[in-house]
Protein backbone atom coordinates (compact mmCIF):
# COMPACT_ATOMS: atom_id res chain seq x y z
CA UNK A 1 0.00 0.00 0.00
CA UNK A 2 1.10 3.10 -0.84
CA UNK A 3 -0.11 6.44 0.63
CA UNK A 4 0.74 10.09 -0.81
CA UNK A 5 0.40 13.46 0.75
CA UNK A 6 -0.37 16.49 -1.58
CA UNK A 7 -0.78 20.36 0.14
CA UNK A 8 -3.59 22.49 -0.96
CA UNK A 9 -1.84 26.37 -2.28
CA UNK A 10 -3.59 29.94 -1.78
CA UNK A 11 -2.43 32.28 -4.97
CA UNK A 12 -1.23 35.38 -4.53
CA UNK A 13 -0.92 37.23 -7.53
CA UNK A 14 -1.14 36.52 -11.24
CA UNK A 15 -4.09 34.13 -11.25
CA UNK A 16 -5.22 33.69 -15.05
CA UNK A 17 -2.03 34.28 -16.82
CA UNK A 18 -0.80 30.57 -16.21
CA UNK A 19 -3.64 29.57 -19.03
CA UNK A 20 -1.71 28.81 -22.31
CA UNK A 21 -4.38 31.44 -23.87
CA UNK A 22 -2.37 33.84 -22.45
CA UNK A 23 1.05 32.89 -21.46
CA UNK A 24 1.57 32.00 -24.92
CA UNK A 25 0.91 35.05 -26.14
CA UNK A 26 2.48 37.29 -23.38
CA UNK A 27 3.82 35.23 -20.47
CA UNK A 28 2.63 34.40 -17.28
CA UNK A 29 3.45 34.27 -13.61
CA UNK A 30 2.07 33.87 -10.13
CA UNK A 31 3.10 34.20 -6.57
CA UNK A 32 1.50 31.40 -4.99
CA UNK A 33 2.45 29.18 -1.65
CA UNK A 34 1.25 25.51 -0.31
CA UNK A 35 -0.70 25.20 2.29
CA UNK A 36 -0.96 22.76 5.74
CA UNK A 37 -4.12 21.30 4.20
CA UNK A 38 -3.90 18.48 2.08
CA UNK A 39 -4.80 15.43 -0.13
CA UNK A 40 -4.57 12.04 0.79
CA UNK A 41 -4.54 9.51 -2.24
CA UNK A 42 -3.60 5.39 -1.53
CA UNK A 43 -2.73 2.99 -4.30
CA UNK A 44 -2.76 -0.48 -2.99
CA UNK A 45 -2.80 -3.98 -5.17
CA UNK A 46 -6.39 -5.17 -6.26
CA UNK A 47 -6.61 -9.28 -4.99
CA UNK A 48 -7.89 -9.60 -8.87
CA UNK A 49 -7.63 -8.11 -12.18
CA UNK A 50 -10.79 -5.31 -11.62
CA UNK A 51 -9.81 -1.87 -10.69
CA UNK A 52 -11.78 0.36 -7.70
CA UNK A 53 -11.64 3.38 -7.33
CA UNK A 54 -12.96 4.80 -3.61
CA UNK A 55 -14.03 9.05 -3.75
CA UNK A 56 -16.97 10.67 -3.16
CA UNK A 57 -18.56 7.48 -4.74
CA UNK A 58 -17.05 4.21 -5.32
CA UNK A 59 -16.51 2.48 -8.70
CA UNK A 60 -15.64 -1.28 -9.75
CA UNK A 61 -14.82 -1.76 -13.23
CA UNK A 62 -13.29 -4.73 -15.10
CA UNK A 63 -10.64 -2.63 -16.67
CA UNK A 64 -8.81 1.01 -16.29
CA UNK A 65 -10.21 2.45 -19.41
CA UNK A 66 -13.62 1.89 -17.88
CA UNK A 67 -13.23 4.37 -14.30
CA UNK A 68 -16.09 7.52 -14.73
CA UNK A 69 -13.45 9.75 -12.72
CA UNK A 70 -11.64 11.27 -15.90
CA UNK A 71 -8.38 12.12 -13.63
CA UNK A 72 -7.93 8.97 -12.22
CA UNK A 73 -8.91 7.19 -15.76
CA UNK A 74 -6.55 9.56 -17.53
CA UNK A 75 -4.11 8.64 -15.07
CA UNK A 76 -3.53 5.26 -15.33
CA UNK A 77 -3.60 5.28 -19.22
CA UNK A 78 -0.68 7.64 -19.05
CA UNK A 79 1.32 5.31 -16.56
CA UNK A 80 -0.19 2.43 -18.27
CA UNK A 81 -1.95 0.53 -16.01
CA UNK A 82 -4.54 -1.34 -17.05
CA UNK A 83 -6.06 -3.33 -13.90
CA UNK A 84 -5.16 -5.22 -10.64
CA UNK A 85 -5.57 -1.69 -8.38
CA UNK A 86 -7.27 -0.20 -5.70
CA UNK A 87 -7.54 3.46 -5.24
CA UNK A 88 -8.95 5.82 -2.46
CA UNK A 89 -8.88 9.72 -1.57
CA UNK A 90 -9.73 11.89 1.14
CA UNK A 91 -9.25 15.61 1.50
CA UNK A 92 -8.70 18.19 4.42
CA UNK A 93 -10.96 20.38 2.69
CA UNK A 94 -14.11 20.18 0.74
CA UNK A 95 -12.89 18.81 -2.61
CA UNK A 96 -14.07 21.10 -5.18
CA UNK A 97 -14.84 24.56 -5.44
CA UNK A 98 -13.18 26.20 -2.73
CA UNK A 99 -10.47 27.93 -4.49
CA UNK A 100 -7.62 25.79 -3.26
CA UNK A 101 -6.36 24.00 -6.32
CA UNK A 102 -7.89 20.47 -4.88
CA UNK A 103 -8.06 18.77 -8.01
CA UNK A 104 -4.59 19.51 -9.02
CA UNK A 105 -3.28 18.76 -5.63
CA UNK A 106 -5.37 15.31 -6.15
CA UNK A 107 -3.76 14.80 -9.94
CA UNK A 108 -0.15 15.16 -8.56
CA UNK A 109 -0.42 12.89 -5.58
CA UNK A 110 -2.27 9.86 -7.10
CA UNK A 111 0.24 10.47 -9.74
CA UNK A 112 3.10 10.21 -7.22
CA UNK A 113 1.48 7.28 -6.10
CA UNK A 114 1.31 5.57 -9.04
CA UNK A 115 4.51 5.90 -9.57
CA UNK A 116 6.13 4.74 -6.70
CA UNK A 117 3.22 1.96 -6.86
CA UNK A 118 5.35 1.31 -10.06
CA UNK A 119 8.65 1.09 -7.99
CA UNK A 120 9.67 4.97 -9.38
CA UNK A 121 10.54 7.85 -7.95
CA UNK A 122 8.92 11.01 -9.82
CA UNK A 123 10.92 14.33 -9.74
CA UNK A 124 8.42 17.34 -8.58
CA UNK A 125 8.95 18.56 -11.92
CA UNK A 126 7.68 15.98 -13.78
CA UNK A 127 4.58 15.24 -11.46
CA UNK A 128 4.21 19.02 -12.51
CA UNK A 129 4.51 17.96 -15.98
CA UNK A 130 2.19 14.90 -15.88
CA UNK A 131 -0.56 16.53 -13.87
CA UNK A 132 -0.87 19.72 -16.43
CA UNK A 133 -0.61 16.46 -19.16
CA UNK A 134 -3.68 15.04 -17.18
CA UNK A 135 -5.92 17.92 -16.64
CA UNK A 136 -5.33 19.89 -19.96
CA UNK A 137 -4.62 17.98 -22.31
CA UNK A 138 -6.01 14.82 -21.42
CA UNK A 139 -9.18 15.71 -19.68
CA UNK A 140 -9.26 18.79 -21.71
CA UNK A 141 -10.07 20.96 -18.59
CA UNK A 142 -9.60 24.95 -19.30
CA UNK A 143 -7.76 25.02 -16.38
CA UNK A 144 -4.18 26.96 -15.91
CA UNK A 145 -0.55 25.47 -14.96
CA UNK A 146 0.09 27.39 -11.49
CA UNK A 147 -1.60 24.69 -9.03
CA UNK A 148 0.24 21.05 -10.41
CA UNK A 149 3.86 22.83 -10.13
CA UNK A 150 2.34 24.52 -6.39
CA UNK A 151 1.02 21.27 -4.85
CA UNK A 152 4.85 19.33 -6.57
CA UNK A 153 6.73 21.74 -5.34
CA UNK A 154 5.35 23.24 -1.79
CA UNK A 155 6.86 26.11 -0.48
CA UNK A 156 6.54 29.93 -1.45
CA UNK A 157 7.02 30.12 -4.91
CA UNK A 158 7.21 32.81 -7.86
CA UNK A 159 6.13 30.44 -10.85
CA UNK A 160 6.76 32.02 -14.52
CA UNK A 161 4.79 30.70 -17.38
CA UNK A 162 7.08 31.07 -20.86
CA UNK A 163 5.52 31.19 -23.94
CA UNK A 164 7.30 27.86 -25.28
CA UNK A 165 5.58 26.22 -22.89
CA UNK A 166 8.62 25.56 -20.82
CA UNK A 167 7.71 26.40 -16.49
CA UNK A 168 10.73 28.11 -14.76
CA UNK A 169 9.79 27.56 -10.65
CA UNK A 170 12.02 30.32 -7.88
CA UNK A 171 11.86 30.17 -4.04
CA UNK A 172 10.85 33.11 -2.25
CA UNK A 173 14.02 33.81 -0.52
CA UNK A 174 13.49 35.08 2.88
CA UNK A 175 14.52 35.14 6.72
CA UNK A 176 11.96 32.47 8.74
CA UNK A 177 11.18 35.75 10.42
CA UNK A 178 9.90 37.26 7.60
CA UNK A 179 7.74 34.59 6.69
CA UNK A 180 6.35 33.81 9.70
CA UNK A 181 5.34 37.70 10.23
CA UNK A 182 3.64 37.11 6.91
CA UNK A 183 1.66 33.90 7.73
CA UNK A 184 1.09 35.89 10.79
CA UNK A 185 -1.39 39.00 9.16
CA UNK A 186 -3.23 36.21 6.76
CA UNK A 187 -6.77 35.56 7.89
CA UNK A 188 -8.61 32.77 5.76
CA UNK A 189 -12.32 32.56 6.02
CA UNK A 190 -14.89 30.37 3.98
CA UNK A 191 -17.56 31.93 2.30
CA UNK A 192 -19.81 28.56 2.30
CA UNK A 193 -20.16 29.20 -1.87
CA UNK A 194 -18.68 26.81 -4.21
CA UNK A 195 -18.60 26.53 -7.32
CA UNK A 196 -17.25 24.94 -10.23
CA UNK A 197 -14.28 26.87 -11.90
CA UNK A 198 -14.49 25.36 -15.40
CA UNK A 199 -17.16 28.05 -16.75
CA UNK A 200 -15.51 30.73 -15.22
CA UNK A 201 -11.83 29.90 -16.55
CA UNK A 202 -13.49 28.38 -20.02
CA UNK A 203 -15.05 32.47 -20.38
CA UNK A 204 -11.59 33.77 -18.73
CA UNK A 205 -8.97 31.88 -21.70
CA UNK A 206 -11.68 32.63 -24.24
CA UNK A 207 -11.30 36.36 -22.93
CA UNK A 208 -8.02 36.83 -22.74
CA UNK A 209 -6.78 34.76 -25.96
CA UNK A 210 -6.45 38.67 -27.82
CA UNK A 211 -5.60 41.88 -26.58
CA UNK A 212 -8.34 43.65 -25.10
CA UNK A 213 -9.06 44.92 -21.00
CA UNK A 214 -9.23 41.07 -19.73
CA UNK A 215 -5.67 40.74 -21.37
CA UNK A 216 -4.52 44.02 -19.88
CA UNK A 217 -6.03 43.49 -16.18
CA UNK A 218 -4.28 39.92 -16.14
CA UNK A 219 -0.97 41.76 -17.45
CA UNK A 220 -1.43 43.88 -14.35
CA UNK A 221 -1.56 40.79 -11.94
CA UNK A 222 1.51 39.27 -13.73
CA UNK A 223 3.53 42.79 -13.15
CA UNK A 224 1.91 42.46 -9.21
CA UNK A 225 3.63 39.17 -8.66
CA UNK A 226 7.09 40.29 -10.34
CA UNK A 227 6.65 43.53 -8.20
CA UNK A 228 5.85 41.35 -4.38
CA UNK A 229 7.95 38.91 -5.44
CA UNK A 230 11.14 41.24 -5.66
CA UNK A 231 9.86 43.11 -3.07
CA UNK A 232 9.41 39.62 -0.67
CA UNK A 233 13.39 38.62 -1.83
CA UNK A 234 14.51 42.15 -0.54
CA UNK A 235 13.09 41.33 2.86
CA UNK A 236 9.85 44.27 2.73
CA UNK A 237 6.23 43.11 3.51
CA UNK A 238 5.48 46.40 3.95
CA UNK A 239 3.73 46.85 0.33
CA UNK A 240 1.69 43.08 0.22
CA UNK A 241 -1.47 44.04 1.56
CA UNK A 242 -1.82 47.05 -0.68
CA UNK A 243 -0.77 45.09 -3.72
CA UNK A 244 -3.42 42.33 -2.77
CA UNK A 245 -6.41 44.80 -2.84
CA UNK A 246 -5.00 46.33 -6.27
CA UNK A 247 -4.56 42.58 -7.07
CA UNK A 248 -8.33 42.02 -6.01
CA UNK A 249 -9.64 45.02 -8.28
CA UNK A 250 -7.68 44.07 -11.41
CA UNK A 251 -9.10 40.37 -10.95
CA UNK A 252 -12.29 42.14 -10.42
CA UNK A 253 -12.37 42.77 -14.07
CA UNK A 254 -11.79 39.65 -15.29
CA UNK A 255 -15.40 38.51 -15.20
CA UNK A 256 -18.99 39.16 -13.62
CA UNK A 257 -18.45 35.90 -12.05
CA UNK A 258 -15.24 36.96 -9.95
CA UNK A 259 -17.29 37.73 -7.30
CA UNK A 260 -20.69 38.67 -5.78
CA UNK A 261 -23.11 40.09 -3.32
CA UNK A 262 -21.99 38.48 -0.49
CA UNK A 263 -18.10 38.53 -1.39
CA UNK A 264 -18.98 42.11 -1.69
CA UNK A 265 -20.38 42.76 1.29
CA UNK A 266 -17.69 40.69 3.27
CA UNK A 267 -14.77 42.48 1.42
CA UNK A 268 -15.73 46.06 2.19
CA UNK A 269 -16.49 44.56 5.82
CA UNK A 270 -13.19 43.45 5.66
CA UNK A 271 -11.43 46.68 4.71
CA UNK A 272 -13.77 49.10 7.14
CA UNK A 273 -12.36 46.44 10.14
CA UNK A 274 -8.39 47.04 9.83
CA UNK A 275 -6.99 44.78 6.58
CA UNK A 276 -5.03 46.29 3.99
CA UNK A 277 -5.90 43.76 1.53
CA UNK A 278 -7.52 40.83 0.15
CA UNK A 279 -8.80 38.56 -2.32
CA UNK A 280 -11.33 35.70 -3.39
CA UNK A 281 -8.87 32.49 -3.43
CA UNK A 282 -8.88 30.81 -6.95
CA UNK A 283 -11.03 31.72 -9.87
CA UNK A 284 -14.06 33.51 -8.42
CA UNK A 285 -17.50 33.05 -7.44
CA UNK A 286 -17.22 31.76 -3.86
CA UNK A 287 -14.63 29.33 -1.86
CA UNK A 288 -12.24 31.07 0.57
CA UNK A 289 -11.72 34.73 1.29
CA UNK A 290 -8.12 36.06 2.50
CA UNK A 291 -7.18 39.39 4.22
CA UNK A 292 -3.86 40.35 5.22
CA UNK A 293 -4.15 42.97 8.36
CA UNK A 294 -2.58 43.71 11.93
CA UNK A 295 -5.80 43.86 13.67
CA UNK A 296 -6.57 40.54 13.30
CA UNK A 297 -9.03 40.62 16.71
CA UNK A 298 -11.48 43.51 14.64
CA UNK A 299 -11.52 41.58 11.56
CA UNK A 300 -12.26 38.28 12.70
CA UNK A 301 -15.24 40.03 14.43
CA UNK A 302 -16.46 42.10 11.31
CA UNK A 303 -16.75 38.03 9.83
CA UNK A 304 -18.47 36.69 12.14
CA UNK A 305 -20.65 39.09 11.73
CA UNK A 306 -21.18 38.25 8.17
CA UNK A 307 -21.17 34.18 8.74
CA UNK A 308 -18.19 33.72 7.69
CA UNK A 309 -16.08 30.85 9.34
CA UNK A 310 -12.41 31.34 10.19
CA UNK A 311 -9.78 28.54 8.92
CA UNK A 312 -6.69 29.08 10.10
CA UNK A 313 -3.84 27.74 7.60
CA UNK A 314 -0.06 27.67 7.79
CA UNK A 315 2.54 27.41 5.01
CA UNK A 316 3.58 24.22 3.59
CA UNK A 317 7.21 23.26 2.22
CA UNK A 318 7.84 20.17 1.62
CA UNK A 319 5.28 19.19 -1.53
CA UNK A 320 3.74 16.07 -2.76
CA UNK A 321 5.46 12.90 -0.46
CA UNK A 322 4.96 9.76 0.01
CA UNK A 323 4.48 8.97 3.79
CA UNK A 324 3.14 5.48 3.69
CA UNK A 325 4.95 2.52 1.70
CA UNK A 326 4.41 -0.88 2.60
Amino acid sequence: MILSQTPLRVSFHGGGSDLPSYYRRNGGAVLSVAIDRSVYVTVSRKFDSAVRVSYSRTEEVAHAADVEHPLVRESLALLGIEGGIEITSVADIPARGTGLGSSSSFTVGLLNALHAYCGRYATADRLAQESCMVEIQRCNEPIGKQDQYAAAYGGFNFIRFNPDDSVEVKKVLSPPSLVEDIQSRLLFFYTGLTRSASDLLRQQSADVATPGAKSDATGALVRLAEAAFSDLCAGNTSSLGVMLHEAWQAKKQLSSGVTCTIIDEAYRAAMDAGAEGGKVLGAGGGGFLMFYCEDKARLRHAMREKGLTEVRFRFDFEGTKIVAQS
